[in-house]
């Protein structure tokens, strides 16, 4: 096996929204890997419209990341939703990070810019926390996980930060409000 390639399945539906493209495609990379001794390349086409565009994996995850989930009216339109909304988006970083545990191909930028975006903006994370409390405090702990498997590396002050807010969640969840903004 030289590759592996998958094609999106509609334009709704990218490798980050659903659990099925790392475990089907990146386990068959990973299952390829430990058979060849190193990594294959993995691929992802794009045939949704137009005339096709194929991308690297993790040229993939950054298009997702920036079209989704950094941008403004993708968060602001999950947020709509409410419960379910931030359910969504705690699924987006879960599967992010499946793609580094199965391929190693998400970019460090992109867990400091779901960091940035979700966590240390405190009235974005009161907005989680006050939709859905257990997927807001998931999210710290996926972003945490995330520099715990060396994905990527923030600085001392950031994942202090992260830290903390995860705390703060943790302690939502629990009932203690010591500390918490009041929503």
């Amino acid at each position: 096996m030289q590759l592996a390639y998958q094609n999106l399945e509609s334009v709704d539906l990218g490798v980050t929204t659903l659990d099925h493209y790392f475990d089907t495609l990146g386990g068959i990379g990973k299952a390829v890997q430990r058979a060849r001794g190193d990594a294959v390349p993995v691929y992802i086409g794009d045939q949704t419209r137009g005339t096709g565009t194929v991308r690297t994996l993790g040229e993939q995850v950054e298009l997702e990341t920036r079209t989704r989930m950094l941008n403004p009216k993708w968060y602001d339109g999950m947020l709509k939703h409410g419960y379910e909304g931030v359910r969504q988006i705690e699924a987006h970083v879960t599967n992010t990070m499946g793609w580094s545990a199965t391929t190693g191909a998400v970019a460090p930028w992109v867990y400091q810019q779901l960091t940035q975006t979700y966590m240390l903006d405190a009235d974005m994370r009161q907005r989680l926390a006050t939709l859905n409390p257990k997927a807001s405090a998931r999210v710290a702990n996926r972003l945490i996980e995330a520099h715990e498997r060396n994905y990527w590396t923030p600085d001392a002050d950031t994942l202090a930060a992260l830290r903390k807010a995860g705390e703060e969640l943790e302690d939502r969840l629990e009932g203690v409000t010591t500390g918490m903004v009041a929503a």
